[in-house]
């Protein structure tokens, strides 16, 4: 009896002792999935109001645009008008050659300004994002470029007909125009293509020149261009894949949609 009296305690006093390291093995555990659990839902909340963030200085720049645009038409361009009437009213009065000559090329300066100021401010305010689905403003953009015959611009797609959220629409718009700005200021390229093709869960938007091509990691003048439509790719949630070679550069997003 004496030796069961004494292993009593010390089998309970075991089993007491591995309850309690087992408990230990399970609150770290809870503790560490509820603190896997809270930086996943930080992390997740961070990228939301990063988006948000995002999303707000878009419309602001959208805001700012517009601003900018009604000013030009509205106080620069009536100022500029008043002084082309004023130039051609000298021009008529006075007669002498020389100052004629003179007053006519100011009013001609002038009238050009004019021109590029209303085609300036046309573009700042008009709302074609709105009225125009994607499929349109790539055409009209690629049309835009290829009357300047700098290079050729070529859309194809196989997505004929739908629609796109205004912020998606936007997004994939200003991209397009990053991508051709920078392919033409310094990739010396001959042709850019535009590529859009649906799926029923995804569109796959593929930009491609054939110019000489950067170092993606060390090219400072393309840095800002590629920070700007990696950022706009973000809010939208878009995949961004950059590449490029001595043959051309691409860039490809691919993005959840559903009808």
């Amino acid at each position: 009896m004496g030796k069961t009296e004494t292993l009593i305690p010390i089998i309970l006093f075991n089993v007491f002792f591995i309850l309690f390291i087992v408990g230990i093995i399970i609150f770290i555990r809870e503790y560490k999935l509820k603190k896997k659990e809270y930086n996943a839902k930080l992390q997740s909340q961070q990228e939301e109001h990063k988006r948000e963030l995002l999303s707000a200085q878009i419309e602001i720049q959208n805001q700012t645009m517009h601003h900018i645009g009604r000013e030009i038409h509205d106080n620069v361009g009536q100022k500029l008008t008043l002084a082309s009437l004023y130039t051609q009213q000298l021009s008529y009065e006075n007669k002498a050659p020389n100052i004629t000559q003179n007053i006519e090329n100011i009013s001609s300066i002038i009238n050009e300004s004019l021109a590029e100021l209303r085609a300036l401010s046309k573009s700042l305010t008009d709302n074609r994002i709105n009225s125009l689905t994607l499929n349109e403003l790539i055409a009209d953009e690629c049309e835009k470029i290829n009357k300047t015959k700098k290079c050729t611009v070529c859309f194809k797609t196989n997505a004929k007909e739908f629609e796109l959220k205004y912020d998606h629409k936007t997004v994939l718009y200003r991209i397009l125009q990053e991508f051709i700005q920078n392919s033409l200021k310094h990739s010396n390229c001959k042709n850019i293509t535009i590529e859009m093709l649906k799926t029923n869960s995804k569109i796959i938007f593929t930009l491609k020149d054939d110019g000489k091509g950067f170092d993606i990691n060390h090219d400072k003048k393309n840095g800002i261009g590629l920070r700007n439509m990696k950022k706009r790719a973000k809010i939208i949630d878009a995949e961004f894949d950059l590449t490029s070679s001595d043959s051309g550069t691409q860039i490809t997003l691919t993005i959840d949609y559903n009808e």
